[in-house]
């Protein structure tokens, strides 16, 4: 985790809300100058903050405007992790006033736990990607349902239905009327969600070209990463020198391991949900589609299921992976099959 530590002579705490915004600015003796609420209009923001010239405010789902006006009118902006952030959520008490001033001692203290500012070039791209593995996903679970269905009323296997031209005829399996009913609405919502789906693949696909065309290339080097698993490493991970380490980069992306210790006993593991749950998902999925069809690769996977699970080959390959991808982006170099396998 790392911590805002540069110095101002005031500091701002926002507790950021859907249509307004509490703030808290103390002086250099850490007494209170300013406390007040303000609507989320940009000019208001703005005189509130002439002073000051500096913010510190809280990850949630709002911060995108306040951190474009900061960086537009060169004000220093800091991102607050939630889940890092005890001494806001963890008190007894709290309102928007307290929250507000406690976010302004934190920023001050050099205790801030700060979260990336991703960039306003790429990150309208980054919410489209999110938002399509969202239907994915939703387009995934009603396809389960059909297949749940057919199995509830033991009809014929039905086959890869993600395909369209696997579902011809399967609504006629279903006799009774209610549930013919219910799985003609599943498969009217997986039409809609194939196109809606396809068409913001393209523009996506479109946008990556313009935004970093040769680290896309690279990363679809690696055997097993192709357009989707690459867009989703490129817009989640951004610019690999965000990281001040290795560890920390593999932490992020969920697949080491964090343990915690006290006069040398371990107690427990660290937390695990912390991290980007895109990266997981992609590196797990890269980790599978780098077996296919690759020797080199399955030698390797078969080496580590003599030591390990399954389940624990997998992980360890996919960490392997986002190791590699660290040094290729950091090298501007592509994958090399043999340096990996002999690795």
């Amino acid at each position: 985790m790392q911590y805002y530590t540069e110095r101002h002579r005031h500091t701002c705490g926002v507790d950021l809300h859907g249509r307004n915004l509490y703030l808290c600015v103390l002086d250099p003796d850490r007494k209170i100058v300013l406390h007040r609420r303000v609507d989320c209009d940009e000019e208001k923001v703005l005189r509130a903050l002439a002073p000051y010239r500096v913010v510190g405010v809280e990850c949630m789902f709002k911060w995108y405007w306040l951190a474009d006006i900061c960086d537009e009118h060169g004000i220093p902006f800091a991102l607050g992790h939630a889940l890092e952030m005890k001494a806001v959520h963890g008190r007894k008490s709290g309102n928007d006033r307290l929250d507000a001033e406690r976010i302004a001692r934190l920023l001050g203290s050099g205790m801030f736990p700060v979260g990336y500012v991703y960039p306003k070039k790429m990150r309208s791209s980054r919410d489209v990607m999110r938002r399509r593995s969202y239907l994915v996903n939703q387009r995934s679970s009603l396809i389960t349902h059909i297949q749940i269905t057919s199995l509830q009323y033991n009809l014929p296997e039905l086959g890869k239905i993600s395909k369209p031209k696997n579902r011809e005829g399967i609504i006629e399996q279903f006799q009774d009327p209610a549930v013919r009913a219910s799985v003609e609405a599943d498969m009217a919502v997986i039409d809609i969600l194939d196109v809606v789906i396809a068409r913001l693949e393209r523009v996506i696909i479109r946008a990556a070209r313009g935004h970093d065309p040769v680290a896309f290339t690279l990363l679809k080097s690696v055997h097993g990463i192709g357009d989707i698993i690459g867009l989703t490493l490129l817009y989640e991970i951004h610019d690999i020198n965000r990281f001040d380490s290795l560890g920390g980069y593999l932490s992020y992306c969920r697949l080491i391991k964090c343990t915690k210790t006290s006069d040398g006993k371990p107690k427990g593991t660290g937390k695990r949900k912390q991290g980007n749950q895109h990266l997981k998902w992609a590196f797990s999925e890269a980790a599978a589609l780098f077996l296919r069809a690759n020797p080199e690769g399955q030698k390797l996977h078969s080496r580590l299921l003599k030591k390990h699970c399954k389940a624990k080959a997998l992980g360890i390959l996919a960490a392997k992976l986002a190791r590699s991808v660290y040094f290729m982006l950091h090298r501007n170099t592509p994958f090399d099959m043999e340096r990996f396998v002999r690795a």
